[in-house]
């Protein structure tokens, strides 16, 4: 008995240090925050990695070999759906018994949820902002750093989010609603029977920034306030903004508001597509592999008809062939940190490869997880990029290998060596923020089709339905719905296999691409 509990917690502690294996700093920087209300601030401030983080929850009983659930909630609130098979859930288990079991405060939670949305530009205007309330040295500061600090002089609690309102207010409106909602849940739950009376801003007492409405307002926020208006056109709030404080200039500007109206609401519905330079579209063709993988025939005609239809539609096709996963992943850091993008209207990525649920190969038959390969482009890690279009088109398969006829391989290993990686689908596979489309080219768990002469079905379809429909002037996802029935209809020469492209998209308005002035390629 005594050997089979030891066999227990050996596995159990393979597990987390498994689990520890695929967290970054950044990781390990979430963890830490979420667990701020459950482990000892000084114990935490000396957390180095997550093995560090685990330990800690064992020595006060939240982790056992028999109670994972705590651990499944922090990898699911940092969103590593993929290591929760490591403790046996699933993203949808998680969810399930989050009621019920979650230990994650729904303040933590909007807390995190702040900071994962405060891109770089941002944070140095919060910064700018709330000068007087940090300490004077110089420091680095992630926005998980500046809430606790903000927490640590007491002008953040659980019942005092006033701080936030007035910095989303002034940096950044739309943050305002991730503070509001959480003020409307928190009026629903059950209040304690004293609670601490909500005091005035802390911001009021700093003697240079004011707390809104106010009937003065300090030059820094109307500084932060006019940038706003003149970079994202929120013509309302900076309306509002002027009007609290000086009524006639509020006046005169709501007058203004009145006449930009008509064709601000008519612009809404649609992403921006009338700057200087269309955007980047990359082309990641992996056709030749080692050993286990076969050679990708066929694929160099779609890699040809994707730069020609892309160069049509206005960008500038950069094209790489048989890239590691190494080479992909190092690939994918160098076009986020590029300046260039800040003139561009959208970015667009196709990946032709074999592959694996959630994943493709590099030339070194090594997975890269798509998730991993799209997340370099969130607005936090590519504030270039934030509140543009950011589309991904992957042909690879999706699943297990099937048998396959001479003229259609399948984009998957060959049948002799099973699969490592889980299911995962496309839902889980994109970024959970918005401005996002993931094209693939089949349902999860099935391979995708590629012809040795003629190309894949899928990017076939997709190349025929852009050159068809984009000057009927069809937004994307019309588009997509037409290569779906394009690709659902096709079958191989002996008429018994099939394949079903999915799109997933967090996009937030139509993306429509400019009608071209040359016709399509042929």
């Amino acid at each position: 008995s005594s050997n089979m509990e030891n066999d227990v917690s050996l596995k159990f502690r393979q597990q987390l240090l498994l689990i520890d294996e695929n967290l970054g700093a950044e990781d390990v920087a979430a963890l830490k925050f979420l667990c701020t209300d459950l482990l000892p601030f000084k114990k935490l401030e000396s957390v180095k990695s997550a093995v560090d983080i685990f330990q800690l929850l064992m020595a006060e009983e939240y982790l056992n070999e028999k109670d994972t659930f705590l651990l499944a909630e922090l990898l699911y609130r940092i969103k590593c759906h993929s290591l929760l098979k490591k403790l046996g859930y699933t993203k949808e288990k998680v969810q399930e018994y989050l009621h019920e079991k979650g230990r994650v405060s729904p303040y933590r939670q909007m807390l995190y949820e702040l900071s994962e949305n405060i891109t770089n530009e941002m944070l140095k205007d919060i910064i700018f902002l709330l000068q007087n309330c940090l300490p004077k040295r110089r420091m680095t500061l992630s926005a998980l750093d500046l809430l606790i600090l903000l927490e640590k002089q007491g002008l953040l609690t659980e019942n005092n989010v006033q701080v936030l309102e007035e910095v989303c207010m002034n940096v950044s409106p739309h943050l305002l609603e991730t503070v509001n909602c959480y003020k409307r849940a928190k009026v629903l739950l059950p209040q304690q029977e004293n609670p601490l009376p909500v005091k005035e801003s802390s911001l009021s007492h700093t003697g240079d920034i004011r707390g809104f409405p106010s009937p003065q307002v300090h030059w820094k926020e109307l500084l932060l306030s006019v940038k706003q208006y003149f970079k994202d056109k929120k013509y309302c709030i900076v309306t509002k903004l002027l009007f609290a404080t000086f009524t006639n200039i509020g006046f005169l500007f709501i007058n203004i508001y009145a006449a930009f109206s008509l064709s601000f609401l008519q612009n809404i519905a649609s992403y921006k597509m009338d700057g200087p330079h269309r955007g980047f579209c990359l082309v990641i063709n992996n056709v030749n592999f080692g050993s286990s993988l076969q050679e990708r025939k066929g694929s160099c005609k779609d890699a040809g008809e994707l730069e020609r239809v892309f160069t049509w539609l206005g960008l500038d096709v950069r094209t790489y062939k048989d890239l590691t996963s190494w080479e992909i992943k190092n690939l994918m850091q160098t076009w986020q940190r590029l300046q260039d993008h800040k003139d561009r209207d959208c970015f667009i990525c196709c990946i032709l490869s074999h592959g694996e649920s959630g994943a493709i190969y590099g030339k070194d038959e090594q997975l890269v997880s798509i998730r991993t390969i799209m997340s370099h482009f969130t607005a936090k890690r590519c504030p270039q990029l934030a509140e543009k279009p950011k589309l991904f088109f992957i042909q690879a398969c999706q699943g297990k290998e099937i048998q396959r006829p001479v003229y259609v391989e399948a984009d998957a290993r060959i049948p002799d060596l099973p699969s490592m990686q889980q299911s995962i689908s496309p839902s889980e596979s994109i970024p959970e923020e918005a401005d996002f489309l993931l094209g693939m080219a089949t349902i999860d768990g099935y391979v995708s089709f590629r012809h040795v002469e003629q190309g894949a079905w899928y990017i076939q379809a997709l190349c025929s339905k852009l050159k068809l429909l984009v000057p009927r002037g069809e937004d994307i996802l019309s588009i997509l719905t037409e290569v779906n029935e394009d690709v659902g209809r096709r079958v191989d020469r002996w008429g018994t296999k099939k394949q079903m492209p999915q799109p997933a998209y967090t996009l937030r308005r139509k993306f429509i691409f400019p009608i071209p002035r040359d016709p399509p390629p042929s």
